[in-house]
């Protein structure tokens, strides 16, 4: 039977490097002479540095340039509140999400049951594995999924004959 996994990732490799070269142009741009300004990286999420919230707006978007121009989509991103430390300097947290979360996998399960399509969606983990007894079925339920979930980057993998 014809399956496929809906799954939500981001390219670590892809990241790191964004996060490389956004420091390099933060480093390198007039406007950051002599500012604390800087991204750091960890496992599961992003550390913006800056001394006022405007710059540190600044390097929120040249990052998400960088980003987007090696294709890591920044719906994957969620900024939480700005944080002032020691001074006036502040600081803000940017969590990197993936794994399609219950509620998102509950959501797209119902959207694939209220369509009516010849195909079967089960929850696994933080993947959602849809399968049916023909691919024309399988491709629909893709284009439907593409249309109608908007707030999360989605990827279709593991496609199975």
């Amino acid at each position: 039977m014809p399956s496929f996994d809906i799954v939500s990732e981001v390219d670590k490799v892809e990241v790191r490097n964004s996060v490389d070269q956004a420091n390099k142009e933060v480093g390198t741009r007039f406007d950051f002479k002599g500012s604390s300004a800087r991204i750091e990286l960890t496992e599961t999420e992003l550390t913006l540095f800056a001394d006022t919230d405007f710059q540190l707006n600044q390097v929120f978007e040249i990052l998400s340039m960088r980003l987007a121009k090696r294709n890591v989509d920044i719906r994957s991103l969620k900024r939480n509140d700005i944080q002032t430390i020691s001074g006036n300097k502040v600081k803000q947290v940017i969590q990197i999400k993936e794994g399609i979360e219950a509620e998102l996998a509950k959501k797209i399960v119902k959207l694939i049951k209220d369509s009516k399509l010849k195909v079967q969606a089960a929850i696994q983990g933080d993947a959602v594995r849809i399968s049916g007894a023909k691919r024309d079925e399988l491709q629909t339920t893709i284009q439907q999924l593409k249309k109608d979930v908007t707030d999360t980057p989605l990827q279709f993998n593991n496609f199975r004959d």
